[in-house]
């Protein structure tokens, strides 16, 4: 289905709107490249490669235990992970009417869910998760302890996001997250 929009004027709109594109920068061009019809055809492409039907759900698919891995470790994250920051960016930027925003909520890419809990996806409840695994992963790991303390103050940590990596939240609150963890292990080296 997203293959058949012309997603120029649905762009456009975000571009032309700077309260809404400066602070989302990077998840508008991240919708940028993944809406292109070659990135689009590549999603179906590798989906069809792995033989999955319409029917199949993503998480039946992508499940571990008795049955063996269909996707590498890789697959997962580009693949899923992009199709579904896709998706949800698809629905967080769309319009109230736009019919492309009903037919994501319906397969529940209005949020995020956990169990019965539903977080908006770039919400504050679903930030300040973000911001506590991040805080484990930078502060409790010593390999990215080390590495987030050993950036110096003077430079702008912004300049790490240019890997092409998913938005899972708006960027100046990402790197607003990623200096404070920083600040956190300087002070828990500190001591």
């Amino acid at each position: 289905m997203l293959e058949q929009k012309n997603w120029k004027p649905w762009l456009a709109r975000l571009d032309d709107d700077p309260e809404l594109y400066l602070p989302n920068a990077y998840a508008v061009e991240f919708l940028r490249h993944n809406l292109a019809p070659e990135r689009l055809r590549w999603f179906r492409d590798e989906l069809s490669r792995h033989g999955l039907q319409p029917s199949d759900r993503a998480r039946s698919v992508q499940r571990r235990g008795a049955t063996p891995l269909r996707f590498s470790a890789l697959e997962e994250k580009v693949l899923w992970g992009d199709l579904a920051d896709l998706f949800h960016l698809l629905y967080t930027f769309s319009r109230l009417d736009d019919p492309v925003r009903g037919l994501l909520a319906k397969s529940h890419f209005d949020a995020v869910y956990f169990d019965e809990r539903r977080m908006d996806f770039i919400g504050e409840d679903f930030r300040s998760l973000m911001f506590e695994i991040w805080k484990v992963k930078f502060l409790q790991m010593p390999r990215f302890r080390e590495l987030i303390r050993s950036i110096p103050l003077e430079v702008r940590l912004e300049h790490f996001l240019n890997d092409g990596d998913s938005p899972d939240i708006p960027i100046p609150i990402y790197v607003g997250y990623l200096n404070q963890i920083r600040d956190l292990a300087r002070a828990a080296t500190d001591k």
